[in-house]
């Protein structure tokens, strides 16, 4: 992004999808941009003041929250970025042997133990874990903002209808430009679908940023995923061929199944399931065939061959683990549950591998309790507070 906005009037940054991500969603990356650009002008202080009390009071949902319910949002939302740092920074002290362990666990069923002494929190190998607050989805468009307290299904039409249809079956129906770009932002602990104009499939994980246009013109169809993870089932054009950009890279299809991985912080890899993809970044284009995976990381490229199921079974409710090393599952499980992990002062975990299979169930519990069995270790939750500690305490 470059500073090169010209703004007069607190509406013309409210029109400006980058200001409302930053409002938001916010993140490290726009934090800078935006406390850089208000710095440079110190007369849009009262503008930028202005936008935000209108985001607060009436822009950032148009369904029937009333006032209170909009501003209590509000509030949710600017404690984002408190969360995302906790989320990066992996608040977890963890403990566990080197050796590998196999299983493959089925979640749902009661698990039960003798009595043991109860964790002790000042216990130096003792993992300590938070369970962080959820956010609502939010859909963007260029009449505002619309929040979404569980996971939402998106479907377009060439008409530039879009219908949003809840977990609970509540279904809202607005009518968007379709020369304007659209954002979904689905937060950590959230999940969410979308059908594309021309019946493109998405599937978004956690912690997931992506941009669309309601109808695509021209002679290409294009994406950007800004963070995230997605899983695309792309609708066959040959005469219209489907990018994905990322900050790193972008990826042309003209109708495949693919996976793409793009978190900041971590590596990033496309998988393809299966037709045929183009990888291209900085350094060079690669053409990826199916069952393979392209792994991007700090500038080094390899491809090899893969289990595609690894990367695309969280849309389907598992994870499916061979060899996985722990600090990856706990990534993966923080993710989609909205927990935050601390690895980094235990050597011995990034040894650690695991196999087998974990269903996500909506009772996180019973996850972590898998992880805790995969470990050796034993978990308990108090409150908001996780713990685990050794098996044979």
């Amino acid at each position: 992004m470059e500073h090169n906005k010209n703004y007069t009037h607190f509406t013309d940054l409210l029109k400006d999808q980058e200001f409302l991500r930053w409002q938001l969603l916010p993140d490290e990356k726009l934090n800078e941009y935006w406390h850089a650009f208000f710095v440079q002008h110190p007369e849009l202080e009262n503008e930028l003041q202005k936008a935000i009390d209108y985001l607060k009071k009436e822009g950032l949902n148009k369904n029937d929250l009333q006032n209170n319910e909009r501003s209590d949002l509000f509030e949710r939302i600017q404690m984002s970025v408190n969360q995302k740092r906790k989320r990066r920074m992996r608040h977890v002290l963890l403990y566990a042997s080197s050796a590998a362990a196999v299983a493959l666990l089925i979640i749902g069923i009661t698990l039960f133990r003798p009595a043991v002494k109860p964790l002790n929190a000042s216990h130096e190998e003792l993992i300590i874990g938070e369970l962080l607050h959820n956010q609502d989805i939010q859909f963007i468009t260029s009449g505002g903002a619309i929040s979404f307290d569980h996971d939402v299904e998106v479907t377009l039409d060439e008409k530039g209808t879009v219908e949003i249809t809840q977990r609970d079956s509540n279904v809202t129906r607005l009518d968007v430009n379709r020369e304007v770009v659209n954002s979904l932002i689905v937060p950590y602990g959230k999940r969410s679908t979308l059908t594309l104009a021309d019946g493109t499939r998405v599937w978004l994980n956690s912690g997931s940023v992506l941009e669309f246009p309601a109808q695509f013109s021209g002679k290409s169809r294009e994406v950007r995923l800004t963070s995230g993870e997605m899983y695309v089932e792309v609708a066959h054009d040959q005469n219209k061929p489907f990018y994905v950009h990322t900050p790193d890279f972008k990826v042309r299809v003209y109708g495949t199944k693919f996976n793409l991985s793009s978190y900041e912080g971590t590596s990033h890899s496309v998988v393809l399931v299966e037709g045929s993809v183009s990888v291209v970044t900085d350094a060079a284009e690669t053409l990826l065939k199916p069952n393979e995976q392209l792994l991007i990381s700090e500038g080094t490229i390899e491809q090899q061959k893969v289990d595609v199921t690894r990367y695309t079974s969280w849309k389907d409710g598992f994870l499916l683990l061979d060899n996985t090393p722990m600090t990856e599952v706990l990534e993966q499980v923080g993710r989609y549950y909205n927990l935050s992990f601390n690895y980094e002062q235990d050597m011995n975990l990034k040894k650690r591998t695991c196999s087998g299979k974990i269903y996500l169930s909506e009772n996180f519990e019973n996850v972590m309790t898998t992880i805790a069995l995969l470990s050796a270790t034993r978990y308990e939750k108090v409150n908001d507070r996780i713990y685990i500690g050794h098996e044979t305490e």
